[in-house]
């Protein structure tokens, strides 16, 4: 099979994957989400060359602060306010806090600080971004959908236009080459067309009705456009961001992929980058946007 095939057939299934987990039902992308986001602690972890017990600690931390989260959002009206939520997320960092112990006290690790901090970095730049998809997901499903929906369109547009622009002479401008020799300005603007173009029409679909609170009427048209051009540039700009530094940890540590996640497509690193920055950053915008405009 051509390496351009398997590219394409395990892009369609990983799509699929999404998609499907999103639109079924909380509890489905819950599991496979918890899978991709231990998976991709691990992965970090390896990568960094940390001990099995900050590599343990990391990846039982972030299963408990994905299970409390989701539990939050599928649990019966009050007892997501219950004791069980921040038992959860407690035990998660009572467990970070007992793998940095152990290894110093146990492991004997030859340097344990450079271990902490692997520990720490994975459960802010990972585990933590990937629960905030839960925040977006308690809004409306179509929200986490859209988000994944313009992170994929920034991404097809960015290297349609970067390709094209590379075949001028004198070639395009590059951003960063030290860091992502192939991205360029030209197709870091065309990537932000491309985006704002789809997030009007999901607009005209209703994938952002969630942020109106349902009073349709009284928010005027120029306002909500405003805001769905304003969810897709955020998008774009920290999805950009992210996936730049992934690719500068993947040169400072000597590798080309995060992992084997996907066939032809890398590790989970590599396919989930540009949401370690996005996630949050767009759902403390819409939970900012949704309260706002409820006052309205």
């Amino acid at each position: 099979m051509s390496e351009f095939l398997k590219r394409t057939l395990s892009g369609a299934v990983y799509v699929g994957i999404v998609i499907g987990s999103v639109l079924w039902h909380p509890v489905a992308f819950g599991i496979v989400f918890l899978i991709v986001m231990v998976w991709g602690v691990s992965e970090y972890h390896r990568l960094m060359g940390s001990s099995r017990y900050a590599r343990g600690g990391a990846v039982v931390g972030a299963a408990l602060m994905w299970i409390a989260a989701l539990w939050a959002l599928v649990a019966p009206e009050g007892l997501g306010q219950s004791w069980g939520i921040y038992a959860l997320f407690g035990g998660s960092y009572a467990l970070v806090i007992f793998a940095c112990i152990l290894e110093e006290l146990w492991a004997k690790a030859a340097n344990p600080v450079a271990n902490w901090g692997n520990l720490f970095v994975s459960q802010i730049m990972i585990a933590l971004p990937f629960c905030s998809m839960i925040a977006l997901l308690a809004l409306d499903k179509w929200l986490l959908l859209a988000l994944f929906v313009l992170i994929w369109v920034n991404d097809s547009g960015a290297y349609c236009v970067g390709s094209l622009t590379a075949k001028r002479e004198g070639g395009n401008h590059k951003m960063f080459p030290r860091v992502s020799p192939k991205k360029s300005w030209e197709g870091l603007f065309g990537g932000f067309v491309f985006a704002i173009l789809a997030a009007l029409l999901l607009q005209y679909y209703g994938w952002f009705d969630a942020l109106w609170c349902g009073g349709t009427e009284d928010i005027a048209n120029n306002t909500k456009t405003a805001i769905v051009i304003t969810f897709a540039i955020l998008a774009c700009t920290f999805g950009t961001l992210g996936d730049l530094l992934e690719s500068l940890m993947k040169r400072t540590i000597g590798v080309k992929d995060s992992g084997r996640f996907l066939p032809g497509h890398g590790g989970v690193l590599d396919r989930f980058d540009s949401m370690l920055l996005a996630a949050p950053m767009i759902a403390v915008f819409c939970w900012v946007c949704y309260a706002f405009l409820s006052l309205c």
